[in-house]
């Protein structure tokens, strides 16, 4: 039994404020289970929807956010062969990481990347499971071919644009701010565009795009966005194109104009990484496999811009919600910093 801090939801709401540290005691991990000492657990919109209580995982109350994180391995429980106290280790699990330590399935932990911080480690098995899903697995990218990536400045878009580089795309990313776009070209995007119109809404990307792709438009287009964002891509994909649909940041679902999927014979592709995995465990397992190999193999390099301390976890998610998070943020615990990008 351990006494640890933690971030507790204890009853839903709009503000994500109203989560509380509490100090609570952990019991020793069970048979098939590891105890992990967390490091860094990094911060997702799935965080505050639970919360909010608009997610489709309704966890039992009180609860902890956090869904992905690394640290170091504290105890094991009975039957557990694979790790042992010591081991750098991440993790997967629907909510509980926003907590100075953890029980979890050992089935749910993997080796640390060695050439990961824990920072990283705590932030690439979602973004770049989506990236490679959508990339490697629904979209079928191939080498030479333009992608557009909406969302770049965001987790799972930076993932997307450094996996479309590594397949031998040529990439075009899209987003809101130019600093931010400055981060994503740094990090590999032949070009940028920045698609904020005058008014707030966004648009305005569709002439830039086919100048730029200086053909028909983009291959395959990667849309995280929705609303206004996939109604202008229809405009500017190429002939026998994909458009792969991550989700609807932007807020409203839009509608495929059927006209154009014909005339362009364009494939609208829904993209669910996680479910693909619960549908079909042994493509998730082969998926699982292959992000771990690319993060093993150093090709696979999270861009994290900030660390709070567990104490500020607010803090670490208003800034996602205010959209101010280039990549990914994490919050910290056990005397682990990092510093700001």
């Amino acid at each position: 039994m351990a006494r640890i801090r933690t971030i507790r939801c204890h009853e839903t709401s709009d503000d994500i404020a109203s989560v509380s540290l509490d100090e609570i005691e952990l019991p020793d991990p069970g048979p098939g289970q590891v105890q992990v000492r967390t490091k860094a657990c990094a911060v997702n919109y799935p965080d505050l929807m639970m919360i909010q209580g608009t997610h489709q995982h309704k966890p039992p109350r009180p609860f902890a956010p956090g869904g992905e994180g690394a640290g170091e391995v504290a105890a094991v429980g009975a039957g557990v062969s694979q790790f042992r106290e010591g081991d750098s280790v991440c993790f997967g699990t629907l909510n509980g990481g926003f907590a100075e330590a953890l029980n979890l399935p050992a089935g749910a932990v993997d080796p640390m990347p060695g050439n990961l911080t824990y920072a990283q480690a705590a932030s690439y098995r979602t973004a770049y499971t989506t990236a490679y899903v959508a990339l490697a697995v629904r979209g079928n990218l191939q080498a030479g071919e333009w992608l557009l990536v909406h969302g770049a400045t965001g987790g799972v878009g930076l993932a997307a644009v450094e996996l479309g580089k590594h397949y031998g795309a040529k990439v075009i990313g899209t987003g809101g701010r130019d600093d931010k776009l400055a981060v994503v070209k740094s990090r590999g995007a032949d070009a940028v565009i920045n698609y904020t119109l005058p008014d707030g809404s966004l648009g305005g990307f569709r002439d830039e795009v086919k100048r730029i792709t200086g053909a028909g438009g983009a291959d395959v287009i990667y849309d995280p966005v929705g609303g206004d964002v996939f109604d202008e891509s229809m405009r500017c994909i190429n002939w026998c194109g994909r458009i792969l649909s991550i989700g609807f940041v932007g807020g409203r679902w839009p509608a495929a104009p059927v006209n154009l999927v014909l005339i362009k014979s364009v494939s609208v592709i829904g993209v669910r990484a996680g479910e693909i995995g619960r549908r079909n465990p042994t493509l998730g397992r082969r998926i699982r496999a292959a992000v771990l190999e690319l993060a093993q193999s150093g090709i696979i390099d999270p861009y994290v811009c900030a660390g709070f301390p567990l104490e500020r976890a607010v803090d670490a998610m208003r800034m996602l919600e205010d959209r101010e998070v280039v990549g990914k943020c994490v919050v910290t615990m056990n005397g682990y910093e990092i510093e700001s990008a």
